[in-house]
């Protein structure tokens, strides 16, 4: 009994963890521009929840530059 509670276990917590997602540097946002404008729209859709989170801030940043080398 114990040994099955044991080999379950592991997989009972694989389970229920949230996978992290992944973090975007600025220069990939900057080389993607489909990535940027992706993740720029999840952002103004919801910044109270995403608005502090790396990628939402990256993608800032990297939105920022681009506008910057249009001047």
């Amino acid at each position: 009994m114990r040994l099955r509670f044991l080999s379950v276990f592991p997989i009972v917590l694989a389970a229920c963890s949230q996978e992290a997602e992944r973090v975007y540097t600025v220069d990939e946002l900057l080389a993607d521009k489909a990535l940027r404008t992706d993740v720029i729209g999840k952002c103004r859709r919801n910044p109270g929840e995403l608005g502090n989170t790396p990628n939402c801030q990256n993608a800032a940043a990297a939105d920022f530059r681009t506008r910057l080398e249009r001047m």
